[in-house]
């Protein structure tokens, strides 16, 4: 059974930093695709960051390149999202993502940036 669990969401003030994990298990974590999609409030899902061929490859959405990395531990099943220079607008639910035959997701961390 594909699980996702997600943690080190917390309340940070701008400008601050947070360091997410994704602790994942019940399938080969190395060769597949993993993304942190999140949701603000009151909006739909945004993709934020993706970590493909066992890590090689990195994408950001152009709202946090610069400021978030996303990283693999293969070693570990875990993956991580370091986020720096957080706004206001970086708040939302932060969800763990990974696509197989179905979409597989964790339950959320929720990270909230205000003064």
């Amino acid at each position: 059974e594909v699980q996702l669990v997600e943690s080190g969401g917390g309340l940070v003030q701008p400008g601050g930093s947070l360091r997410l994990s994704c602790a994942a298990s019940g399938f080969s974590f190395s060769s597949y695709g993993m993304s942190w999609v999140r949701q603000a409030p009151g909006k739909g899902l945004e993709w934020v960051s993706g970590t493909f061929n066992g890590g090689d490859t990195t994408k950001y959405a152009d709202s946090v390149k610069g400021r978030f990395t996303i990283s693999r531990d293969n070693t570990k099943n875990t993956l991580y999202l370091q986020m720096n220079s957080l706004k206001p607008e970086d708040t939302a639910v932060y969800y763990c993502y990974t696509k197989h035959l179905v979409p597989y997701w964790g339950q959320g961390t929720q990270v909230t940036v205000a003064s």
